[in-house]
């Protein structure tokens, strides 16, 4: 049944523009781009924020090309920041058609997607540099802890910042993490409607009206609905619709402020997809073929497949965010961000596990072709509220020029989890439809269900934490062609865990200091040579659970883990600043990491290593030819465990090689044509030596041409998954999830 919740509110002071990405050799024609200098225009001043997310955009020389990040946290162009980061704006996204933050993250490299597995919730599950980023996704620079399915109707753009930044962001962060730049109130009168339509019944609609209604006042709409069937998934589909408004006070006034609001509530069929062929057992009977494809997927089995209930399965999905924001410019160089949200979601879902069967009933599993239908029932509310401040002063001492930016942040979180899981039904591997009582099968099975087909919930575990942070970062400009940027973050959690009835719960404190330092030579202006250094911290309550926060009696008493990375990077600005290139050689290392033995004791005795090299290329190359692209070559590897099987191994999701082109190219001014490729190399499911399960590598191609009949509409035709390849998408522990196959959409813009 739906349940109503709260509203949430977004918030979104927006910067200017992001500019980031780029493919590059670490060896740039420092010649040709000194020829440059003397016809590039200045870069805008970071005081021109007033203006909102069309300003973000169109401020610099490409709208494939951002030149800023959002966050008050960051006052440098992105050439200028020591760090890999990306930033997707809203052209990728409406070129590519992209209509999940999943898609989005196509368009850049070193990202891999989990599903949900065991504890775990589906939503918008990821790993970044091989370590999982659940939690380190935000939404305009606050945390966005739900589990969720997050759709980019309301997205201005994308930001992700690769490496450890604990020190920036707070816990978390390991790999790297995501925020989402909000679209927000602005100085302009403008309506924008799409409508599109396309295979497996699609049908998703928009509409974005900004109205200004004084001189400094302005407010904005945002709405979609979106229906559409999963390409080549028999019965998985997704319902959603959102809403978002924006009233800004005090527009182009030393004086701001915003008020903002956005929901998002889904309707779908959940997708557990595919069982991994078990090796703990053997095979006989009707699964005697099966003996020899242990940890592969079942062979001739399609893609299609469908193992869950039709009828049973369900996922309902509210959540919602409630966002002011103040702003003041006490001076061009003194300026007060403050920005308070509160956020709520709540989950109803029920999806099928498949599972192979043990049908034996002496030592050992023995199986066949029967599947275990693994029920999970499940109920979460989340809940967050946090407040953050930030100061930035831009002052001389002597012949140092800095950028100092202080600030605070309050967070409190709270959620509530019921779970029941068990095998309410079986079915078999060559016949989806069979739907049987575990009866059926003998022996039974400890979590066989007796009666009803949805278990009972229990009353849910709860779980809070609270956080308050301090943090300083300083930019010292030393004469033009060398920067020092520093960072340092103190953090005190507190986080409690109740169990249901009278069982005595857990909690843990910590007190926990980030910092991150970095050296910038810039031999010009329009580039950046750094060598940097970052610390990042995961406390336990934020990874004993992979349905959220939890505690444990094997946790609750663990310290932090911590991990820290160096970067070696470049980044230029060339042809006038129309186009980045990005290369970093980094190396992130977890030196604590949380590690259970073979009988269930949970130490810090592990040790975790990813690194790699990563370039990237976005922007024009000439007028009428843009490119976003990148390329990230990773090596992990699993120094210390408690398990002897996994040392040595790489980590899971952990792709060695990833890639990502979409690039565009305009014809007469009213035809443009893209073409988009992007490569996955393999990745495992875990670390185990004897029982990874790998997903194979593979490529995707896309297409996409556009006309425009007038400067106010236009027609857009995107054609995904070109060759209709059939490839492992989402990688989990007992079972896989096939990413769409072949789909086409058409999309009608109209400007008002």
């Amino acid at each position: 049944m739906h349940q109503k919740l709260d509203s949430r509110f977004h918030l979104a002071a927006l910067t200017t523009g992001s500019k980031t990405l780029s493919v590059t050799s670490l060896l740039c024609a420092a010649g040709s781009l000194n020829a440059q200098t003397a016809t590039t225009k200045p870069a805008p001043e970071s005081e021109e924020i007033t203006e909102m997310p069309e300003v973000v955009i169109e401020a610099t020389g490409s709208v494939y090309n951002p030149s800023r990040l959002q966050s008050a946290k960051y006052t440098e162009p992105l050439r200028d920041i020591p760090q890999t980061i990306t930033v997707i704006p809203k052209a990728v996204i409406e070129d590519r058609g992209a209509f999940s933050l999943r898609d989005v993250l196509k368009n850049t490299p070193g990202i891999s997607m989990q599903a949900g597995e065991g504890g775990a919730v589906s939503g918008d599950n990821l790993s970044i540099r091989g370590f999982s980023a659940r939690s380190d996704i935000y939404l305009d620079g606050i945390r966005d802890y739900a589990n969720y399915n997050r759709d980019p109707f309301n997205t201005e753009q994308v930001e992700i910042t690769k490496g450890p930044s604990s020190s920036t962001v707070g816990r978390g962060s390991t790999g790297g993490s995501i925020n989402t730049v909000s679209k927000m109130a602005n100085l302009t009168d403008s309506v924008l409607t799409t409508v599109s339509g396309g295979s497996s019944n699609l049908y998703r609609g928009t509409v974005d009206v900004n109205q200004k209604l004084s001189e400094h006042t302005a407010f904005r709409l945002n709405t979609m609905y979106h229906n559409a069937d999963t390409p080549g998934r028999d019965n998985v589909s997704s319902e959603r619709y959102g809403i978002a408004a924006s009233l800004g006070v005090g527009l182009g006034t030393d004086t701001r402020f915003m008020l903002n609001y956005q929901r998002l509530e889904e309707s779908n069929i959940p997708d557990y997809g595919l069982p991994w062929i078990p090796t703990n057992g053997t095979f006989s009977g009707s699964g005697a073929a099966l003996a020899g494809y242990g940890n592969q997927p079942p062979p001739g089995v399609s893609f299609d497949t469908f193992y869950g209930i039709p009828g049973v399965d369900y996922e309902k999905i509210q959540t919602d965010h409630f966002t002011a924001i103040f702003e003041h410019d006490f001076t061009k160089n003194v300026r007060l961000r403050n920005a308070t949200r509160y956020s709520r979601s709540h989950r109803d879902s029920v999806s099928t596990a498949p599972r192979f069967r043990d049908v034996g009933g002496g030592a050992g599993n023995q199986y066949t072709t029967v599947l275990n239908r693994q029920l999970q029932r499940r109920q979460q509310f989340t809940e967050m509220f946090g407040n953050q401040t930030n100061l930035v002063a831009e002052f001389p001492t002597g012949p140092i020029k800095h950028a100092l930016v202080t600030g605070m942040e309050f967070y409190l979180e709270h959620q509530q989890n019921a779970n029941a899981a068990g095998i309410a039904t079986v079915g078999d591997l060559y016949d989806p439809t069979l739907v049987l009582p575990p009866s059926s099968a003998p022996p039974a099975a400890t979590q066989d269900f007796t009666g009803a087909t949805y278990p009972g919930l229990p009353a849910p575990t709860e779980a809070y934490l609270y956080t308050c942070s301090a943090y300083v970062f300083d930019t010292m400009k030393i004469g033009k062609h060398w920067e020092i940027s520093a960072g340092l973050r103190y953090d005190h959690m507190y986080a409690t865990v109740s169990l249901p009835g009278n069982v005595p719960g857990y909690a843990n404190a910590d007190d926990l200091f980030s910092y991150k330092a970095a050296l910038i030579y810039k031999p010009v202006k329009q580039g950046s040579i750094y060598f940097g250094y970052g610390t990042s911290f995961n406390p336990t309550i934020d990874g004993a659970s992979g349905a959220g926060l939890g505690l444990t009696a094997a946790t609750s008493t663990l310290d932090p883990e911590h991990t820290s990375t160096y970067e070696l990077g470049t980044k230029w600005d060339v042809l006038k600043e129309r186009l980045s290139l990005t290369a970093a050689l980094f190396r992130s290392e977890k030196t604590n990491a949380r590690t259970t033995d073979p009988t269930g004791i949970t130490t810090l005795g592990g040790d975790q290593v990813v690194q790699g090299i990563e370039f990237s290329m976005t922007g024009n190359i000439t007028k009428n030819w843009q490119v976003f692209a990148g390329y990230a070559i990773m090596e992990s590897e699993t120094k210390a465990s408690a398990v002897a099987g996994a040392i040595g191994q790489s980590l899971s999701n952990a792709p060695p090689q990833t890639f990502n082109l979409w690039t565009t190219y305009t014809l007469l001014e009213k035809t443009q044509f893209g073409f988009g490729a992007q490569y996955m190399g393999p990745r495992t499911s875990n670390d185990s030596a004897t029982n990874a399960r790998t997903a194979p590598s593979y490529w995707t191609l896309d297409a996409m041409v556009s006309y425009k009949f007038t400067e106010k509409v236009s027609l857009r035709l995107n054609i995904y998954n070109l060759a209709d390849e059939r490839y492992i998408g989402s990688v989990g522990g007992g079972h896989f999830v096939p990413s769409p196959g072949r789909s086409a959409a058409l999309t009608a813009s109209i400007k008002f």
